[in-house]
């Protein structure tokens, strides 16, 4: 399937963490959008691979997604090698995005930086001709890193405002990562993580005067037509 933005995750819950909100304002507003999860979270100390793949699909329906995928990498065992790169680079091919998403290079979780940079090599690779022939090559237009944990240095934000009740929906279908259930250990993730994303969010539209928003940061300069007037949406 075509899609005009494919965002990677490491893990199913990843991408609605980061930008949830900026998922729903563009399926919204008709644009085909993708998630491709790197690994199936088989090292996550609640919950099990089913119950999440349950929840990914329930988050899915809520964000109003065009397809979601799952590399099934191995979850604490994402590296920069070539067949970890050479299955990324396929999945960009597969769905031909003009946007691609990836987590932001500095993050707590080392699978979130290895994902960042594992996407950064295959949208580079992606759109070589000899990389790989047996796919017709994909020229990205657009990457953007979003926020998990850590909040580096924001090139851009989008007001998600209106989506927030579907950002939060979105999140609230991982019970079994955000909720200290029954015969469920603590977190980072079950001590109000919902709520930190929340105040994170209204903090980032608080210079703006936007109730909530989603940052974003971007390797090469953000180019615009005219002030007032972006080039990108």
């Amino acid at each position: 399937m075509s899609l005009d933005i494919l965002i990677f995750g490491a893990h199913a819950d990843d991408a609605e963490i980061g930008m949830a909100g900026t998922i729903a304002k563009h399926t919204a507003a008709g644009l085909k959008v993708g998630v491709c999860d790197l690994t199936r979270a088989e090292m996550s100390s609640n919950g099990t691979v089913e119950r999440r793949a349950e929840e990914a699909e329930q988050a899915s329906r809520v964000l109003g997604l065009s397809c979601r995928s799952n590399l099934g990498l191995p979850d604490r065992g994402l590296y920069i090698t070539p067949e970890h790169i050479e299955a990324v680079t396929a999945e960009i091919r597969r769905h031909a995005p003009r946007i691609v998403f990836a987590p932001y290079w500095e993050d707590r979780h080392p699978d979130h930086v290895m994902c960042s940079k594992l996407v950064q090599e295959a949208v580079f690779n992606a759109k070589l001709r000899n990389y790989k022939p047996d796919m017709p090559a994909v020229q990205v237009k657009e990457l953007y890193f979003y926020f998990i944990n850590d909040i580096g240095p924001t090139d851009l934000i989008v007001d998600i405002t209106e989506h927030y009740e579907q950002k939060e929906n979105s999140l609230l279908s991982y019970r079994s990562q955000f909720e200290l259930g029954e015969g469920a250990v603590a977190t980072p993730l079950t001590q109000g993580y919902i709520e930190r994303v929340k105040a994170r969010d209204s903090l980032l539209g608080q210079r703006s005067l936007i109730p909530f928003a989603e940052g974003f940061a971007s390797i090469t300069p953000y180019v615009v037509h005219q002030f007032g007037q972006a080039a990108k949406s």
